[in-house]
């Protein structure tokens, strides 16, 4: 059964972001219902009041509607909202219509008040909402600068002053082009939040590659040579046996001795390239969260520890790293190492705990996740427990008992 809040904690860092945008949106409507919709109430009677509520709250759902659309064509998953922009072009005109209206055959004292506030509201509502369905300055500048015009002209049937209108004109003018600016500056977040996390992924890749390109050039360092070596002996044979020089023998033998070599050779380079010494491991991973923005904090000695140990926990390390950065939401990442009883114990512990199933994070990008490193730990006769610890909090532990001798001379290096 999902925890309460689940469905937050699944979400990715740029998702939670757009969330959020969105919903301040949406919350954009509600304070618009409530500051020209409900404050009615107050100030004139209830069967107006009503009237001015409902056109207020048709008109908050249409920028909600709007703004929803907009943010999406802005990530590019639909196109330009042009007919719903139109249309609450539309449902501001005719609200605002019906306000100039109330406020000519309403009772006395009432123009300046309650329809007078929907009338300019709602403009500056709207202007702020459309400028996300466009782009350029220009042509958003354009749009409050429209809308301002608008309600200055609109109060022609009202016999406002000169003046009166023109002090309109500016307050729309001034009040939505603040919503504008807010609602694209909150765009403009959003769309940075989710480059820096496609940066983010990119730098794994270029990790990835990176590392590819260095596995393939170590190969070809070494079978390079070996193979030109091979085929030139194997062809220098060749012509031996066929003019039946017993010498042919040899440079087969040769042949045989420098394949055997050749194979030595590449399983050294992948033994080097799949073993993770702890210390590099660690200080790797201090880097990669500093870049990252998270703050590190790496404690013990790894002196002194049997190759295989560190080659076991340098896995753990890594992979502890890598579901930090790419399942969780840390500001803070605790690594220590301890030796305890003859064994080491390694501890990885951050506060950035995501929603997960099975045994625990998910893998990382080469698959191989918690149970992978249970195997690998199986090896040396380690144990791995992961699992939350409080809230937000997600730890990981492995215990690796070391031989006696290696534990007597580890715990004299840690007195």
């Amino acid at each position: 059964m999902r925890r309460p809040g689940g469905w937050w904690r699944t979400k990715s860092t740029p998702e939670k972001v757009e969330t959020y945008t969105r919903w301040s949106f949406h919350f954009f409507g509600v304070i618009e219902v409530f500051a020209l919709g409900v404050t009615a109430y107050g100030r004139t009677g209830a069967g107006l009041a009503t009237v001015l509520c409902l056109l207020v709250t048709v008109h908050a759902a249409a920028c909600m509607v709007v703004s929803s659309r907009a943010l999406d064509w802005t990530r590019g998953r639909r196109s330009q909202p042009v007919r719903l922009m139109w249309a609450l072009v539309v449902v501001s005109a005719a609200v605002s219509v019906t306000a100039v209206g109330i406020a000519e055959r309403g009772p006395a004292g009432e123009v300046e008040t309650a329809a007078g506030s929907v009338y300019g509201g709602v403009l500056c509502y709207a202007a702020g909402v459309i400028t996300l369905g466009v782009r350029g300055w220009r042509r958003r500048v354009a749009v409050v600068g429209a809308f301002a015009v608008g309600a200055g002209l609109l109060t022609f049937p009202l016999e406002m002053p000169l003046l009166a209108s023109v002090v309109l004109a500016g307050l729309v003018m001034v009040t939505g082009g603040f919503l504008a600016v807010t609602s694209i500056f909150s765009l403009w977040l959003l769309n940075a939040v989710y480059a820096l996390d496609d940066a983010k992924e990119t730098r794994a890749r270029l990790a990835v590659a990176e590392e590819r390109l260095r596995f393939g050039r170590d190969l070809h360092d070494v079978m390079g040579r070996n193979l030109a070596v091979i085929a030139l002996k194997s062809e220098l044979a060749v012509q031996l046996a066929r003019r039946g020089r017993p010498e042919a023998v040899e440079q087969m033998i040769e042949v045989q001795r420098i394949a055997q070599e050749s194979q030595r050779e590449v399983r050294d380079v992948v033994r080097g390239y799949r073993e993770a010494a702890l210390e590099v491991e660690l200080a790797g991973a201090r880097g990669v969260l500093s870049a990252a923005g998270i703050v590190s904090e790496v404690t013990g000695e790894t002196a002194g520890l049997p190759a295989e140990v560190q080659s076991a926990l340098g896995w753990v390390v890594r992979e502890a790293t890598t579901n930090v950065l790419r399942h969780g939401d840390a500001k803070k990442v605790a690594v220590r190492v301890r030796m305890s009883e003859g064994r080491v114990v390694l501890t990885v512990e951050n506060d950035g705990v995501a929603e997960t199933t099975g045994d625990g994070p998910p893998a990382g990008p080469g698959g191989s996740g918690l149970s992978g490193l249970r195997e690998r730990l199986s090896a040396v006769d380690g144990t791995l427990e992961a699992g939350p610890v409080g809230r937000g909090v997600f730890r990981l532990t492995a215990e690796v008992p070391l031989p006696a001798a290696t534990a007597g001379a580890a715990l004299e290096v840690a007195s």
